[in-house]
């Protein structure tokens, strides 16, 4: 129990202990050299949270540009660890807020406890530290004066007190996954399987890449492990990946394990004409062209795209792009295969993007199924009789994976080309039932960190 103190206290403060706000001494204003860090990454989080920005847009920031490498490390940290901790850090804040703030009137003050909260409790920041800059911005960038301040300084400190110890009593697993996902997940792979998927999610997901030849060799260079699927796995933090080896020679790119495995299962392209739907940013091109197909690179972004060449400029590649909607894109003629990696809700990605569990809804899953399916079709027409179109979501949703290729096949426009285990590195606990390949957040590739959630199935054009 945590200990009653004064009734004084201030704005909305349960009755626990409180604190004044925190005077300024020598001590914090050395911390002070963290203060644009914190006031972007708060900055940030407002964004994410209040204005439903995805996490990379909202990173890509002027405050955030302004900032050095290390601290913009920070603040990406600081969004990154409150993101993937949201639930826990909740319910320890329910515990010290009377009743829930207004948003709209508080301002910034709710991201400030938030990512206060989470330096205290995951990230190892000294207290005062945390708190005397999470009250400093808060009083320079919002309206509320010293008495929200000092509500901010009173939870922060009740935090600092008890949080440790609210935290060891908590599911973690639970508490960080919304409830309408983790009750998708139940239904789709059982109690246990989405346990083992929410605590995946805890861990950021290590930096996986893709080399056009020799992964043992790359794998040792870049002191990391050569995956039975392909990859290469990093076993540590990489710094700035542009100082690695081979990235200025275009040996390798950036592309999760799971990522990869789409590609693969186009076989043998050498010679082939592949088109690439909805494209950007374009590791599945990457691998198409290095494995010498023509390749045909279609995305609705003309900014994606400009990426897209970039990526393949600096890997020496070549690769046709064309900025439309898929569904008015008309080629001369038909491809002899085509990767479709559909838009969908990405809740396979939530080691890399934890701010998708606050960004989508089950109505988001809904929403995008009927443009899967109308893909799907538009994808049949791209592609030459007894030609192949892999089709894959980065989603945990079987409604945009499973249920999308059984009603693709009732259509009799398509049939199943089965997987085998050793088309994907021997993974056979991701090939499913049907044929399809079905990888979790919880399952290994042959090195620790698990792999992105995929689905995968490849169809042969009737």
């Amino acid at each position: 129990m945590v200990p009653t103190q004064p009734a004084q206290r201030p704005l909305g403060l349960k009755p626990t202990e409180s604190s004044p706000v925190t005077k300024t001494s020598d001590s914090h204003r050395s911390a002070q050299v963290g203060l644009p860090a914190r006031r972007a990454a708060i900055k940030a989080l407002h964004r994410i949270l209040s204005d439903k920005t995805p996490l990379d847009p909202a990173l890509d920031s002027a405050a955030m540009s302004a900032l050095n490498a290390r601290d913009r490390a920070l603040a990406r940290a600081i969004v990154s660890t409150s993101l993937r901790r949201k639930g826990q850090l909740d319910a320890i804040l329910d515990e010290f807020i009377a009743k829930p703030l207004n948003r709209k009137r508080t301002g910034l003050a709710y991201e400030a406890m938030l990512a206060g909260a989470a330096q205290i409790i995951f990230m190892r920041v000294p207290a005062h530290a945390a708190i005397d800059l999470a009250a400093r911005t808060l009083s320079h960038d919002l309206t509320g004066g010293r008495k929200l301040v000092g509500f901010l300084n009173a939870v922060l400190r009740n935090v600092e007190r008890h949080g440790a110890e609210i935290m060891e009593s908590q599911d973690a697993a639970r508490l960080n996954t919304p409830g309408w996902l983790f009750e998708s997940w139940t239904k789709a792979y059982g109690s246990e399987g989405a346990k083992l998927i929410a605590e995946a999610h805890l861990n950021e997901a290590p930096l996986d890449v893709s080399v056009k030849d020799d992964a043992e060799g790359w794998a040792k260079k870049l002191k990391g492990s050569a995956l039975a699927t392909g990859s290469v796995r990093l076993h540590e933090n990489p710094g700035r990946i542009e100082l690695l080896d081979g990235y200025g020679d275009g040996a390798w790119w950036v592309q999760d394990a799971a990522a990869a495995l789409p590609a693969q299962l186009l076989g043998d392209v050498a010679g082939k004409r592949v088109i690439d739907l909805c494209a950007a940013p374009g590791g599945k091109t990457a691998q198409s062209a290095s494995r010498g197909a023509e390749v045909t690179a279609v995305d609705i972004s003309a900014q994606r795209l400009e990426r897209l060449q970039e990526n393949l400029e600096r890997l020496g590649l070549k690769a046709e792009t064309v900025c439309c909607d898929v569904h008015d894109f008309a080629p001369d003629e038909p491809a002899d295969m085509v990767l479709l990696d559909a838009p969908c809700s990405a809740t396979g990605t939530i080691r890399r993007h934890p701010d998708v569990p606050y960004l989508k809804t089950k109505g988001s899953v809904k929403f995008l199924a009927p443009l899967q399916a109308a893909l799907l079709t538009k994808a049949a027409d791209l592609v030459k009789p007894g030609g192949l179109v892999i089709y894959c979501t980065c989603s945990l949703q079987p409604e945009e994976g499973e249920r999308q290729i059984a009603k693709a096949l009732k259509s009799g426009v398509y049939e199943r080309v089965p997987v085998k285990p050793e088309e994907i590195g021997g993974l056979s606990e991701a090939i499913t039932a049907d044929g399809d390949v079905r990888t979790l957040p919880s399952m290994s590739p042959g090195a620790d960190g698990g792999m992105d959630g995929f689905f995968i199935s490849r169809l042969r054009r009737v």
